[in-house]
C-alpha cells in the first residue's frame, strides 16, 4: 500500500487514525439510524459504498483524497453497518439461541475473513510471480478484488437480508430529537445496559492484549520467525472454531453465566503466560496459546448475547448497542499506549507480566459483572 500510494508509514497511520476517529464517532448515530431504516438497505448501501471506495483506492489517487476515502470508510463500515448488524441479529435470534446465532456470525466472519484472504494472497503472489508486475500493481489489483466483492454482495443483501419483524421508529416523526434524548437518558439509567457494557469492554480488552502475543514468543521465549508465525496463524484458526462451540454451550447452560466462567478462564490463563519459565516448551506454549485463543475467541463471539438480557425495548436497540460500543471498544485508543507504557517502564518479561495482569484484573471484574447480568436476567424473566 505504501508503494501504491506513494506514501510513508507515518502518513498511512494517520489515515488509519482518521478512520478510527470516525468508528467512534459514529457508534452512537449507528444506533440511532439502526432503530429507523431497515437492516437490508443500510448493509446493502454499507458494502455497495464500501466497494465503491475500495475501487477508488485501487486507482491510487493523491493523498488528500486518501484521507477522504478513510473518513468515507468510518461511514460506510460503521454509521450505516455496525449497529444494524448487530441489532438484527440480536432481534432475529430467540431469546435462548442468542449465543449460538452471536457464534454463528463471528465464525462466519472469521471463515469469509479467511477465506477471502486467502484468495487475494494467492491473487497477489500470482500477479507479482507470474505475470512479473510490481507490489503496487498487485495490491492495487487486491484493492479492487475486496471492492468488487463487497460492491457485488449489495444486491444480494438488499434482496434476501430478512429483516426483523419489529416496527421501526419513523425517521419523520416530530419530536424526534426529544424522543431520542429520552430513549438515551433511559438507557443510561438501565443497570443492565452498563453490565454489559463491562462484560463486553473486559472480552474486547482481553482480545486486544493476544494481538502482542507475537512480541511476547520473540522477545521474552526467544522463538523463532517461523515458530512465531506458525503459532500466530494456528491461533488465527480458532476465530472460526471457537465462537460457534461457545454459542452452542452457552445457550444450553446460560450464556451469560458461561461468558462469566470463560473471562474468568481468560484473565487466570492470561495472566500466567509470561510467568512461565523461559526455557518452556514450543509445545507448551503452543498449547497455552491455543487455549487462551479458543476462550478469547469464544467470549468475542458471544458477549453481544448479553444485549438481549438488558430489558431493552425492541425500538431502542440499536441505540443501546451504538452506547455499548462507545464504550466497550474505548480499548482501540488505549490498549496499545498501555502496552508501550509497560515495556517502555519495565522492559521484557516484567512489562509483559504487568501489561497482562492489569487486563486480567479486567477479566475478573467483567467475570462479576456477568454473574450480575445473569442474575438480574433471572429475576427479569421470573416477573
Amino acid at each position: 500500500m505504501l508503494d501504491l500510494f506513494a506514501i510513508t508509514q507515518a502518513q498511512l497511520g494517520e489515515c488509519n487514525s482518521l478512520l478510527g476517529i470516525m468508528l467512534f464517532l459514529t457508534y452512537i448515530p449507528s444506533g440511532w439510524l439502526a432503530d429507523r431504516v431497515n437492516p437490508n438497505r443500510l448493509l446493502a448501501v454499507s458494502m455497495a459504498g464500501t466497494g465503491v471506495l475500495a475501487l477508488t483506492l485501487a486507482t491510487a489517487p493523491a493523498f488528500f483524497y486518501i484521507k477522504l476515502i478513510f473518513v468515507a470508510l468510518g461511514l460506510t463500515t460503521g454509521l450505516t453497518l455496525w449497529a444494524s448488524l448487530i441489532r438484527t441479529t440480536s432481534l432475529i435470534a430467540p431469546h435462548d439461541q442468542q449465543g449460538k446465532f452471536f457464534g454463528a456470525l463471528e465464525s462466519g466472519r472469521g471463515i469469509v475473513e479467511a477465506l477471502l484472504a486467502s484468495i487475494a494472497l494467492a491473487f497477489f503472489a500470482f500477479t507479482i510471480e507470474q505475470q512479473s508486475f510490481t507490489t503496487a500493481t498487485a495490491i492495487s489489483r487486491v484493492l479492487t478484488f475486496y471492492g468488487l466483492v463487497a460492491f457485488g454482495l449489495s444486491p444480494l443483501i438488499f434482496a434476501r437480508l430478512r429483516s426483523p419483524d419489529v416496527p421501526l421508529t419513523n425517521l419523520s416523526t416530530p419530536s424526534t430529537y426529544s424522543s431520542t434524548w429520552l430513549e438515551f437518558k433511559t438507557l443510561l439509567m438501565n443497570p443492565s445496559i452498563w453490565l454489559s457494557t463491562v462484560i463486553i469492554l473486559s472480552g474486547y480488552q482481553i482480545f486486544w492484549v493476544t494481538y502482542s502475543f507475537s512480541g511476547l514468543l520473540e522477545s521474552v521465549f526467544e522463538l523463532g520467525a517461523v515458530t512465531v508465525a506458525t503459532i500466530t496463524v494456528a491461533r488465527l484458526w480458532m476465530r472460526p472454531i471457537s465462537p460457534i462451540i461457545a454459542g452452542l454451550i452457552g445457550d444450553r447452560f446460560h450464556a451469560v453465566r458461561f461468558l462469566a466462567v470463560l473471562l474468568l478462564i481468560a484473565a487466570v490463563t492470561m495472566a500466567t503466560l509470561p510467568l512461565l519459565p523461559t526455557t518452556a516448551s514450543v509445545t507448551s506454549l503452543f498449547i497455552v496459546i491455543l487455549a487462551i485463543s479458543l476462550v478469547t475467541f469464544g467470549i468475542r463471539g458471544i458477549y453481544w448475547a448479553t444485549l438481549d438480557d438488558c430489558n431493552v425495548r425492541t425500538s431502542t436497540r440499536g441505540m443501546a448497542v451504538g452506547f455499548i460500543s462507545l464504550i466497550a471498544y474505548a480499548p482501540d485508543i488505549y490498549v496499545p499506549l498501555v502496552q508501550s507504557w509497560s515495556l517502555s517502564l519495565w522492559p521484557g518479561k516484567a512489562g509483559y507480566a504487568i501489561y497482562y495482569a492489569i487486563f486480567s484484573a479486567f477479566g475478573i471484574v467483567g467475570c462479576i459483572a456477568a454473574l450480575k447480568l445473569a442474575s438480574l436476567s433471572e429475576r427479569t424473566h421470573d416477573t
